[in-house]
């Protein structure tokens, strides 16, 4: 069998199961939404969603440094961003409840946009800066107890192994909130699904998470000095 048809089989095996998957979780998760709800079990649904997806292509997770995790503590989670399978692999292996700063272009997704909705995640208009900053701090702000939020602070997905400057919208929030920040270092996604393809490779993520950085009783004209602390510790543990 040639690399293209091996390739293009791939892909439809993939694609097929992501279809069921999502079908597999999205009833449990509209049934859950029928009265007042947390988001708490849309999300856990999500995870056994990622852990399939994970299970069916072959993607194996590694993580370091969970002991910095503190069980009931919420965090804005900062991480750097390589693939469409960073996702999966954070959702899995942090073992906590988080909800996304996604840009809100997902949720014209059929089905799976609809899910995302119902976990109660927050969305962005990326092209509206100020925007952003208050839905973020908005949505921090009705999250339930314990609960994190995870952040993407390049914006997007890299093109090659280097890190892109950190936007700042989950910076101030987590200042004006006085949540700390839980670096998280991804890297080997980008071997599984490289930006501007849709095959999926069997592979390992590594995960490195680091020491929470404080940020309680610090101000906004901190900011600067806590994005750059905190992309250095990221770099540092890739």
């Amino acid at each position: 069998m040639t690399g293209a048809i091996w390739n293009r089989v791939k892909v439809i095996w993939v694609s097929s199961w992501l279809a069921f998957n999502t079908l597999l979780v999205a009833l449990p998760i509209f049934f859950s939404t029928l009265g007042r709800t947390t988001g708490n079990f849309a999300f856990t649904m999500s995870r056994v969603w990622a852990w399939l997806l994970l299970q069916v292509t072959g993607v194996k997770v590694v993580v370091r440094g969970r002991r910095h995790i503190a069980p009931g503590q919420p965090y804005i989670i900062i991480s750097n961003h390589r693939s469409h399978f960073d996702g999966p692999a954070l959702a899995v292996a942090l073992g906590i409840q988080f909800r996304w700063i996604a840009k809100k272009e997902l949720l014209r997704i059929p089905l799976f946009g609809r899910c995302l909705r119902l976990s109660r995640n927050i969305f962005i208009d990326r092209s509206n800066r100020q925007s952003a900053i208050e839905s973020i701090n908005t949505g921090v702000a009705a999250l339930p107890p314990g609960v994190s939020v995870m952040c993407f602070a390049e914006g997007t997905r890299a093109v090659d192994s280097e890190v892109g400057p950190f936007k700042k919208g989950c910076f101030a929030a987590a200042l004006r909130h006085g949540l700390p920040i839980l670096p998280v270092s991804v890297r080997g996604s980008e071997r599984i699904l490289p930006k501007g393809t849709v095959v999926v490779s069997k592979g390992i993520i590594e995960l490195a998470i680091a020491e929470p950085i404080a940020t309680e009783g610090m101000g906004l004209e901190a900011i600067d000095d806590l994005v750059a602390k905190t992309r250095h510790t990221i770099v540092t543990a890739l």
